[in-house]
Parts: structure tokens; C-alpha cells; sequence
């Protein structure tokens, strides 16, 4: 079962994105990693409300507690994505791809355009299968 990510606050947002960039963190590496970073033993609470929360789990390394994301960070990325296209959007990816490519049609490579046009063409011929 995937996990709910937009119930995450600010801080166990930051805490999951350090976990998906490094793979797997002690409290003390997560701690040097945040930004603006509270005390170790908040980071430590923290660490245990995610994991009984169900979105980290730890392995023990000696003396040390090593967390690691439950959930694939692509499976993650996809969960928030339809939050907000559920949210923002009226459950419309069509309605979130315009808003995206309203706001940075400037900023797309021939190679990104190239890259959606695929897309595009790729689930048109799945969709009329």
C-alpha cells in the first residue's frame, strides 16, 4: 500500500527527501543535512513518528539506526503528482499539463518537446487499443 505523502509536514518532507537522495542516513547524518536543522532529538522523533507513520524503517548498524524509505521514491513522486492534479486540477492531468507548459514553455529544450511529443503520440496509441 502506498504510502500518504501530502500528510507529511514541513519537516518530515525534508527528512523523506534526504532519505531518497542518499538511499539510507543515520539520525546524525540527517540532522547535518537539514536545513535550518532542529535539535538531534527532534530529528530523532521525527525519524520515529515517519517510521510508525509507515514511510521509513530502520536496520540496526551496531549501535546506530540506519532509516531508509519504505516506499520508491518513484512511487512516491507519482502519489503527490495525482494528489495535486486531484487537488489543484479537478483530477485533470490535461487541466496540470497546461498550467506547466503555461509557465515554462520558454524554458523547454527541442529535446523536451521532442520528449513530450513521444509521450503524447505513445498514449494516444494506448489509448485507442
Amino acid at each position: 500500500m502506498l504510502k500518504n505523502q501530502h500528510n507529511l509536514s514541513r519537516r518530515e518532507r525534508q527528512i523523506m527527501d534526504i532519505l531518497y537522495q542518499r538511499g539510507r542516513a543515520t539520525a546524525a547524518e540527517v540532522l547535518e543535512a537539514i536545513p535550518d536543522a532542529p535539535s538531534y532529538s527532534a530529528v530523532r522523533s521525527l525519524l520515529r513518528i515517519l517510521e510508525e507513520k509507515g514511510h521509513i524503517r530502520h536496520d540496526e548498524d551496531g549501535l546506530k539506526y540506519v532509516f531508509s524509505p519504505v516506499v520508491a521514491q518513484e512511487n512516491a513522486k507519482r502519489s503527490a503528482l495525482r494528489h495535486l492534479i486531484d487537488t489543484f486540477f479537478s483530477g485533470s492531468p490535461a487541466e496540470a499539463a497546461a498550467a506547466l507548459l503555461d509557465d515554462s514553455a520558454a524554458k523547454l529544450t527541442k529535446e523536451d518537446l521532442d520528449r513530450l511529443t513521444q509521450m503524447i503520440k505513445r498514449t494516444r496509441k494506448d489509448a485507442t487499443k
